[in-house]
């Protein structure tokens, strides 16, 4: 599913002994999947001092995944926006507009394969404004073709 698409039912029970079972069920499709998590009693004070320091060694990587994950799947989303955009409208486009625009979705599209996300969030922002125009054409006509026809008269403002 696209990113923010799928509903998921998350279900948590702890039973006497401490055993936690989570549920997850994705409401559209029924797919459900399920894990127990045993309580860890018992861990010496060497094994958490190297479970910390592994997690603050790892902090900074942790970090950049996320922000890599956040700008690819901002990226995708805009990138499949404009080309639903430019698929109903492109007509509003003059030809060199249109191309400056294929420009940048290429350019995005070519960031998505690499492994920096400032390079992906400047190449949205870079898309982002060579279609500020366009998107403003298309709201533009979108409220002609809503008021088509209509008197000012008849309108409920």
């Amino acid at each position: 599913m696209v990113a923010g698409a799928g509903r998921v039912r998350v279900t948590f029970q702890v039973d006497a002994d401490g055993l936690l079972s989570v549920t997850a069920q994705e409401a559209t499709t029924g797919v459900e999947a399920s894990v127990a998590v045993k309580p860890s009693y018992g861990l010496a004070d060497g094994e958490i001092e190297r479970m910390l320091r592994e997690s603050y060694e790892h902090a900074r990587d942790d970090m950049h995944a996320r922000a890599l994950h956040e700008a690819r799947v901002e990226a995708a989303r805009l990138l499949e926006a404009t080309r639903s955009a430019l698929a109903v409208d492109g007509a509003l486009l003059e030809p060199q507009e249109r191309a400056a625009i294929e420009q940048r979705m290429a350019a995005l599209e070519g960031a998505l394969a690499g492994s920096d996300h400032r390079t992906l969030r400047a190449g949205a922002d870079a898309l982002n404004k060579a279609s500020e125009e366009f998107a403003a054409r298309r709201m533009d006509a979108g409220v002609r073709r809503a008021l088509a026809g209509r008197n000012i008269a008849t309108l409920d403002l």
